[in-house]
């Protein structure tokens, strides 16, 4: 079975259904689709947020329903020359949102897994998995896994910085701080639409964010470990 058969193999819950098409290649049907969901979670959503996103990255995954458009995630895995390691696959995530009555059933992760393996297999052992985020809930995508960067209980080393960085420059970032790894926002802020009760902690790596500009936070690990001396 190739990568593209597994892509679109039918799903456990066969009420729903998966497709992955370029960004570029979106119907304009789906394309609506893919917006309304988007202004339906959040409570002050940016059309030019989500139109950055499809623009700096690749590929779209959605799951649909004979009804509706139950989710859809936007990413892409590139080859990208890092500081200090050269050649390496990295998973940039882009907006990801599924409708409220389709959450809790792993769709988050399945959406992504399948944007990210929309141009086929990588080279090397590992990937560098990316993503920004507003919000804590958000963020434990990244936290579960111990080599994550930035942690709340010490500053990220010149090294991490500098992959940042170059991360933060793919996603078209225009002011980085690499001492924080807040991405300065638009001026509009986006509050994500979520249920998700979060611990007064887990929002202290937040700390430098501007809520009011529309700021989030850029997170970075590795998969299935990190190179030497990260």
């Amino acid at each position: 079975m190739t990568d593209h058969d597994r892509m679109n193999e039918p799903p456990s819950d066969s009420a729903v259904a998966f497709d992955v098409v370029r960004t570029s290649d979106l119907s304009p049907a789906m394309r609506a689709r893919v917006f309304a969901l988007f202004r339906d979670s959040y409570r002050a959503p940016n059309d030019a947020y989500l139109e950055q996103s499809l623009a700096k990255l690749r590929y779209i995954a959605t799951a649909n329903t004979v009804e509706t458009l139950a989710g859809f995630a936007v990413g892409e895995t590139r080859i990208m020359d890092l500081p200090r390691l050269g050649e390496q696959a990295v998973a940039l995530a882009g907006i990801c949102c599924v409708a409220q009555r389709f959450r809790r059933r792993g769709l988050f992760r399945e959406l992504e897994q399948r944007a990210f393996r929309a141009a086929g297999p990588w080279p090397g052992p590992r990937v560098l998995s990316c993503g920004r985020v507003a919000h804590p809930a958000s963020f434990r995508t990244i936290t579960w896994n111990p080599t994550h960067v930035p942690k709340a209980d010490r500053p990220p080393t010149q090294w991490q910085r500098e992959i940042g960085a170059r991360i933060a420059e793919a996603y078209g970032v225009t002011a980085f701080d690499a001492e924080t790894f807040i991405c300065a926002g638009s001026g509009r802020p986006m509050d994500p639409i979520l249920d998700i009760d979060v611990r007064p902690e887990e929002w202290r790596v937040f700390g430098a964010a501007d809520r009011a500009r529309g700021d989030s936070l850029l997170g970075l690990c590795w998969t299935p470990d990190a190179p030497p001396g990260w």
